[in-house]
């Protein structure tokens, strides 16, 4: 395969409990500022490849046949996408380009889901877009995890492109922590997410090491040091980490020799050169009042990039009005036309702490210690969400797409026209990437300055 195309979205789940190395232990009602280990002695960090890690399995198997129907799975995707803009909508003011997993973060918060209950459960399913019931949600998110693990398989992989697309959970606990064996069975059963055992208490930085090298392979070494030094430390007691990868090229993809430098106009009114990709070729298309939309396939036709650009001065109103209702009237009236197409290369990354987003959404009581309840993972009221990254990088090119993210939720202590349709993507732009059987948006994403 001449180039190797990649999208890679891990998320990750920190979590840590009171009443260890030392610290009292705090009742539900205790105050709600999270302890932190200032005060308790830093443990001599034992080498990387000297740290044991111990696998647990869980008494339960990946189930390969969930009990979810094709009503539930409609249901989740559903509303995945509902938060794909909801959450979009609520980030929209940070500057500059964006990109990110709303899939991803949907599937490590629903893994972290299984262990809520009470208000902090109902606050994170209405923020997430929940609309099952845990009995009914996690199979879906297994069958749907299946049939993405089926794409691909029409296509072979040959020196002209490809296709693959591979979604693996991890957890990662504190050895001698008693989880629920209900809870460990869940995440085995629908995300075939096994234990593995380090020793956050005494090795805080070697476990640290040890999860970042495991990220850094997972994303073909495109996401290092996932986990800044002292997130982990002497009281997490578990890490759930969701990775996706995706590799595939376009299916039309642009010839090189093609691709000249041309302007494209920024918010502001100025102009940058960037250099514009050309072809002309038959794409899904729809013209609206203020925005145009181009559907462009990748091998196999079972996943595709949309790109919705709005018109020159109309792309703040668009934005606004942007959800996962208007995104299907525009794909519903999307028809096939022969394109005069020119898109910019572009590849930026994008940082993007979700915490405080999470909590003015309406995930509250998940952050706060002697809140939130977590006690489906332990059986007791001590845990909490600390915080929740994310990182994202995204290149776009001839050949197809190349990106690589990552999210970490840290809980801690307590008809056919015949005429060419000349389309250019030369002013700010809104693109995502989404499985066409089932409508499931993987990415989201938008270009203000492919130059940056």
């Amino acid at each position: 395969m001449k180039t190797r195309i990649l999208h890679a979205f891990l998320v990750v789940a920190l979590l840590a409990v009171s009443g260890c190395s030392g610290a009292p232990t705090r009742s539900p009602i205790e105050a709600s500022t999270p302890e932190t280990s200032t005060t308790e002695p830093v443990p001599t960090q034992p080498p990387t490849e000297h740290l044991e890690i111990k696998p647990v399995s869980s008494s339960k198997a990946r189930l390969t046949a969930p009990t979810s129907n094709e009503k539930d799975l409609q249901k989740l995707v559903e509303g995945n996408n509902l938060f794909a803009f909801d959450l979009y909508q609520s980030i929209r003011e940070k500057e500059g380009n964006l990109f990110y997993s709303p899939y991803s973060i949907s599937l490590a918060l629903a893994m972290t889901y299984a262990g809520a209950r009470g208000e902090t459960a109902s606050q994170m399913a209405d923020t997430q877009e929940f609309n099952l019931p845990q009995e009914q949600l996690h199979p879906a998110f297994n069958q749907l995890d299946l049939i993405l693990h089926s794409r691909g398989e029409n296509v072979e992989d040959n020196e002209e492109g490809g296709f693959a697309l591979n979604v693996v959970n991890s957890l990662w606990g504190q050895d001698g922590y008693a989880f629920l064996p209900v809870f460990l069975d869940s995440l085995a059963e629908n995300y075939g997410a096994g234990l593995r055992l380090l020793d956050f208490a005494n090795a805080a930085e070697a476990s640290r090491q040890l999860i970042n090298d495991w990220v850094m392979e997972q994303t073909n070494g495109r996401i290092k040091d996932l986990i800044p030094t002292g997130v982990i430390n002497a009281l997490t007691r578990l890490v759930l980490v969701n990775a996706i990868y995706f590799n595939a090229a376009w299916a039309s993809p642009f010839e090189a020799e093609l691709t000249q430098p041309g302007e494209f106009s920024l918010l502001d009114g100025s102009l940058v050169n960037v250099p514009m990709m050309n072809q002309t070729e038959m794409f899904g298309y729809t013209r609206g009042k203020d925005y145009q939309a181009v559907e462009l396939p990748y091998q196999g036709h079972e996943m595709s990039m949309v790109v919705l650009h709005p018109d020159l001065g109309k792309y703040e109103d668009f934005e606004s009005s942007l959800d996962a209702e208007r995104l299907e009237v525009i794909l519903a009236e999307m028809t096939t036309a022969n394109l005069d197409l020119s898109i910019p290369k572009f590849e930026y990354d994008t940082d993007l702490p979700l915490a405080e987003v999470l909590q003015a959404m309406g995930m509250v009581d998940a952050f706060q210690a002697g809140q939130a309840d977590y006690s489906g993972m332990d059986g007791t009221y001590e845990l909490f969400l600390q915080d929740v990254l994310h990182k994202a990088f995204v290149s776009v090119d001839e050949a197809g797409t190349e990106a690589a993210a990552v999210t970490a939720v840290i809980v801690g202590l307590t008809s056919m026209p015949t005429e060419t349709v000349m389309v250019k993507i030369n002013s700010p732009f809104i693109f995502l990437i989404r499985d066409t059987q089932t409508g499931s948006i993987l990415f989201l994403g938008r270009v203000l300055n492919p130059a940056s």
